[in-house]
């Protein structure tokens, strides 16, 4: 059967309408970033004390006084496991996707329910919807809106639509066609039947369906995070990246507090507004008073309404809307990052320096793909790990107009297999024959990064060796060589440099003397485009940086292996080691003194800014890199 090409139709698709309607997305963008973030602004602005009682106050008038003493301690847990601003993001997040979706939900699926013809044509849609990979819906998300919360919040309006169009559907066709056709006896407009009749009674139903769309959302919101949607998705992401499972639980954790609130406090609120949950209610008047009837009870709806908004204009007032906040007058500057060891450290090390002189930074997670479309669009300012002349070269041809390349501060970067140390093998050439004695495996990383390309299609067949290449992805690797080195038993893994593996574990690269993996490259810092003019002072810090395994090696061995599952380990570990170095941030940012009056040298006239270097024209992949002695 001959090659049917729907990725290219749905790619030309895509940019059709990227080209054409790209009014109406900075429109949606406009409009879905400025909700998330107010929302989230208000979340974390206000006084945490103000926030969980808001909470609890709700779980109160839906549930009773029990769950919301739950949710007055499941909040608290949130900030002790310091995810207070994440959960928040999050939630935010959350609440604007689900109230999108059911806007369009409810009102699709009372159309599904009340005419065959819009049913015949929303049901495959719904299909098609439900069983797409979640996944998908991020790649004309990030293309349409950037990188950020927009993407990951419209993705997750489109991934949770079904259920609220499905339920709505269900509630309608479920109501009694006696009680219809009674009321259209007695003359009573299609309208009326649906208000008064169909709407009450399908409730339930619907309730339980809005209950699906938030699981739904909170869901995607966690997945959203590998392009940038930040909040509880950016921890978890970096967790699994990082195999850091005392992270990974925390956050995990956060994430089933925020589930449970959000589950139980929804479906109770169905219930409450259930007509016979009302006429069974038992009238309490009579009881008394007694620790069941105060833990039972609940306020009328209109009093808790205006106590809910009594506690939210009081949180407001207090700070959550930032009144009075005439701001830091801080430079911001964005800085994207992905969760690669030399990457993790480098990015926190310039975190910590610039905040001192005066930056304000913001750091985003991402995946390599979006970062680098990410930079391109002006959403992130800053990108410090781009490996050239080959790992990121598709990305350089693709976007290398609207790039600069700040600066190389490491040289001799280079892929290898690497083995044990204690093993009789130094070339790739020795593996030959001895394959059996590692399992006839190679354990290799993600199956889309450059290093596995080479050495299923170069390396295994240039010295044809007898190997299976094993994919999963770095962390995977990680705990095999982990578990492999502490039983004493050999393997080949994928490795490179710079890597803190080299540091903890004795293990020691192969020779590669056919160059299947190519030359040694360079790691360089890449900027948006107007960076230099942006950011003189900053462009000049880079430019001066020049790392080394001497440097790198330790500084990622303290916050990967010291530190390991500590709180805030990448932040701290870099705080440790500045302190422990000194001569490292006076080599680096001696030019300009702190903002803070901390020590620095002074300033070197032959390298002011405004004077300085060009940036760079891209694509860079193509030039010749700097001479190692250069670092």
């Amino acid at each position: 059967m001959p090659r049917i090409h729907v990725g290219d139709w749905a790619e030309s698709l895509v940019d059709f309408m990227r080209d054409n309607f790209a009014w109406l997305f900075d429109f949606i963008r406009d409009v879905v970033d400025g909700s998330v973030t107010h929302l989230a602004d208000w979340l974390t602005g206000a006084p945490l004390v103000a926030v969980v009682v808001l909470f609890a106050a709700i779980g109160w008038a839906v549930r009773g006084l029990l769950f919301a003493l739950i949710t007055a301690v499941g909040f608290l847990l949130i900030d002790g496991l310091d995810m207070w601003a994440p959960a928040m993001s999050t939630l935010s997040l959350v609440l604007v996707s689900a109230a999108l979706a059911l806007i369009i939900a409810i009102p699709l699926g009372i159309l599904t329910a009340r005419s065959r013809a819009v049913g015949t044509v929303v049901k495959p849609v719904l299909d098609f919807m439900q069983t797409m990979p979640a996944f998908v819906y991020l790649i004309p998300a990030i293309t349409f809106f950037g990188i950020g919360a927009v993407p990951g919040a419209v993705a997750t309006v489109v991934f949770a639509i079904p259920p609220g169009v499905r339920m709505t559907e269900l509630g309608i066709r479920s109501v009694d066609a006696e009680m219809v056709e009674a009321g259209q006896a007695f003359g009573t407009s299609e309208w009326k039947i649906l208000k008064d009749i169909q709407l009450p009674l399908a409730l339930p139903t619907i309730m339980a369906g809005v209950n699906q769309v938030i699981m739904l959302s909170l869901s995607m919101v966690v997945t959203a995070g590998i392009v940038g949607a930040g909040g509880l998705g950016s921890e978890v992401f970096g967790a699994l990246s990082n195999n850091n499972v005392g992270l990974g639980v925390e956050a995990g954790v956060a994430v089933v507090v925020l589930a449970i609130y959000l589950d139980r406090t929804v479906g109770a609120a169905g219930q409450r507004v259930e007509a016979r949950a009302k006429r069974a209610a038992k009238d309490r008047s009579a009881e008394g008073f007694s620790p069941q009837w105060l833990a039972d009870w609940r306020p009328r709806p209109a009093v808790a309404v205006s106590g809910v908004v009594a506690v939210a204009l009081v949180a407001g007032l207090m700070g959550g809307f930032g009144l009075g906040d005439e701001g830091s007058g801080k430079k911001k500057i964005t800085i994207g990052w992905i969760p690669w060891e030399e990457d993790v450290v480098v990015t926190n090390m310039y975190k910590v320096l610039l905040e001192k002189r005066g930056y304000d930074v913001e750091l985003k997670q991402l995946d390599v793909g979006p970062l680098f479309q990410g930079i391109a669009q002006g959403d992130v300012d800053l990108f410090l790990d781009a490996w050239l002349p080959t790992l990121h070269k598709k990305y350089m041809d693709q976007y290398g107009p609207k790039l600069e390349e700040i600066g190389q501060w490491y040289h001799n970067v280079d892929v290898q297999l690497a083995i044990p140390k204690d093993l009789p093998y130094n070339t790739v050439e020795d593996l030959k024959g001895h394959e059996k004695e590692f399992g006839n495996r190679i354990v290799g990383i993600e199956p889309g990064a450059n290093i596995m390309d080479l050495t299923e299609k170069k390396l295994i067949p240039e010295y044809g060796l007898d190997f299976n290449l094993v994919t999963s992805s770095t962390p995977a690797m990680i705990a095999e060589l982990d578990r492999e080195m502490a039983a004493k038993k050999p393997i080949v893994v994928t490795m490179w440099r710079p890597h803190w593996a080299y540091t903890k574990y004795d293990i020691k690269p192969l020779a590669d003397p056919k160059k299947s993996y190519g030359e040694a490259g360079w790691i360089s810092a890449i900027g948006r485009k107007g960076f230099a003019n942006d950011y003189p002072e900053l462009n000049t810090w880079i430019k001066n940086l020049k790392l080394d395994d001497s440097v790198l090696g330790p500084l990622e061995k303290k916050v990967f292996v010291d530190l390991k599952g500590k709180p805030n380990a990448s932040v701290e570990g870099v705080k440790e080691y500045l302190k422990e170095n000194p001569d490292v941030e006076a080599k680096f940012l001696a030019d300009v003194p702190p903002a803070d009056g901390g020590a620095g040298g002074k300033k070197d006239p032959a390298k002011d800014p405004a004077k300085g270097e060009q940036p760079q024209s891209l694509p860079a992949a193509t030039r010749e890199p700097e001479p190692a002695g250069a670092s």
